[in-house]
């Protein structure tokens, strides 16, 4: 495929302000069909509520433009926000697709939280676990799925068209890459991931999860290949793998967990399901002490 013949998908985006997430609406140019990637459910951490404002966004803008949903992809198992997927698959449709290395996330943190027997382990909860180069299609769009795991091991970067949605693996050039301290993540495992995505055509379009406004600038989401590999201040292309390495770990030790790690997690691995509730009819979730220390 070349960057004359590749499809350009529409694309949509927004913007989720308490956790600064991106999720997008990509839509295949030929058919009204369409693609959600990495939705959010809104969540009150001091009340424990849950509710859909950002996900009703996204289906307000669906049915706006009769578009029908094919996926509902998740990039990665997410530490910073929990999933809508669920909720959008019961208004819209579309399955709920992520990396097949779910397993390991769901077997590591299926510790942390001490699941019981009830917990499985094998990505069942997702309709569809993409695996590495895996060809798939929105519409008449031919679409890729890479795995890039180092921020953790079920990251995927999906490639449809020419628009190229990295979850955390990458962040705008002036804010880098995503953290490689997570159990499962390694610093030099997200400098090769990376290296796959800057080999990709330098016009194709990068969208990011997230963007954090270094200094100040105003709210960015959307750059492309070449501009990170001649700008990011991670990995532009003057800075090696050990530098790289180096400069992650250093600056790994320096961070805070993410806020809502504990809920999205557990909400997350389950493919943005709520634990089972009890018997008086409540979902719970676990807050384990010292599990991050």
């Amino acid at each position: 495929m070349t960057t004359n013949t590749v499809m350009k998908p529409e694309v949509a985006a927004f913007f989720e302000k308490d956790t600064s997430t991106f999720s997008y609406v990509v839509k295949d140019p030929e058919s009204s069909n369409c693609a959600i990637v990495d939705s959010v459910m809104n969540f009150d951490y001091a009340s424990g509520s849950t509710f859909y404002k950002s996900a009703d966004d996204i289906i307000e803008y669906v049915t706006a433009h009769k578009l029908t949903v094919e996926w509902l992809i998740e990039t990665h198992v997410h530490a910073d926000h929990l999933s809508a997927a669920p909720y959008l698959k019961e208004k819209l449709g579309g399955k709920i697709g992520i990396g097949e290395q779910i397993s390991i996330v769901q077997d590591t943190f299926a510790k942390v939280f001490n699941e019981g027997q009830e917990f499985k382990h094998d990505g069942s909860q997702f309709d569809h676990l993409f695996k590495d180069g895996e060809q798939f299609y929105i519409g008449k769009m031919p679409c890729t799925a890479m795995h890039t795991p180092g921020h953790t091991p079920a990251c995927f970067t999906h490639v449809l068209g020419d628009a190229v949605f990295v979850g955390d693996t990458l962040f705008m050039p002036d804010a880098g890459t995503a953290r490689a301290d997570f159990p499962g993540g390694d610093a030099g495992t997200l400098y090769d991931s990376i290296q796959k995505i800057l080999a990709l055509p330098e016009d194709y379009r990068i969208y990011m999860c997230h963007d954090y406004c270094p200094n100040g600038r105003e709210l960015e989401y959307q750059t492309d290949i070449k501009t990170q590999r001649d700008h990011n201040i991670h990995v532009k292309q003057d800075i090696n793998k050990a530098t790289f390495v180096h400069l992650r770990e250093s600056r790994d030790k320096t961070l805070a967990m993410p806020r809502l790690i504990l809920p999205s997690l557990q909400v997350n691995m389950r493919a943005g399901h709520l634990p089972n509730p009890e018997e008086n009819g409540l979902s719970y979730l676990k807050i384990p002490l010292n599990a991050f220390t």
